[in-house]
């Protein structure tokens, strides 16, 4: 059933079931396996195996970002095309946070402590934008992503060579980040203002300083 064809009711109870699913840990089924070549866990030492989940717990909060952002972009989307993208993508969006929540428990890890907040403070984000105009809104889907397929690629680069099974997963995030941002632009978002821009590189770099230690 379509979004758009269910009552107001219907449709707040599905919002909270996926907001519930963003930030509770386990709670949503992947629709694709690891993007890995093997089963094989890779052999880490201790200080290696501590700083991976810590990348991961920051991979994982910035998917639990792009949930909320998604879901509140949806929510005040001033047409149905829009609405229906920002859907889509943050469905695919959980294969991401399966992926990460999968890595975090080989690691005998946990995600961050801070999710329910940051959960809330993107859907906060995300509605605000869709309010000012779908352009807007798109303009900061396509500038997030970017952000994140940045620090992707950084926590690649900082993965112990041993550990291809992470570097593995975190590739193909990128690819469909990538993907996304272009999808984004090519719905008619638009680009930010520097101060925007700056604004939230600025409020990421607090979010992974925070999700690496909690």
């Amino acid at each position: 059933m379509r979004p758009q064809s269910l009552s107001v009711l219907d449709r707040a109870i599905v919002g909270f079931d996926k907001a519930l699913r963003a930030v509770i840990p386990n709670s949503n089924p992947s629709t694709r396996p690891l993007p890995v070549d093997s089963d094989a866990l890779p052999e880490l030492s201790i200080n290696e195996a501590r700083h991976v989940a810590g990348l991961m717990r920051i991979n994982h909060t910035g998917e639990v970002c792009a949930q909320g952002l998604y879901h509140g972009q949806a929510l005040t989307a001033k047409n149905d095309t829009v609405r229906e993208a920002m859907h889509h993508s943050a469905e695919e969006e959980i294969d991401h946070l399966v992926w990460c929540e999968t890595r975090l428990n080989e690691l005998s890890s946990h995600p961050s402590v801070f999710t329910p907040i940051w959960y809330g403070l993107s859907f906060g984000m995300g509605a605000a934008a869709g309010l000012i105009s779908n352009e807007f809104s798109l303009g900061f889907v396509a500038e997030t992503e970017a952000q994140v397929s940045e620090h992707l690629q950084d926590h690649i680069s900082q993965l112990p060579k041993q550990d291809q099974r992470t570097a593995q997963i975190l590739q193909q995030m990128d690819i469909e980040e990538l993907q996304h941002r272009s999808a984004a632009i090519d719905h008619g978002g638009t680009p930010l203002a520097p101060p925007v821009r700056i604004t939230m590189r600025w409020l990421a770099n607090q979010m992974k300083a925070v999700a690496y230690h909690l």
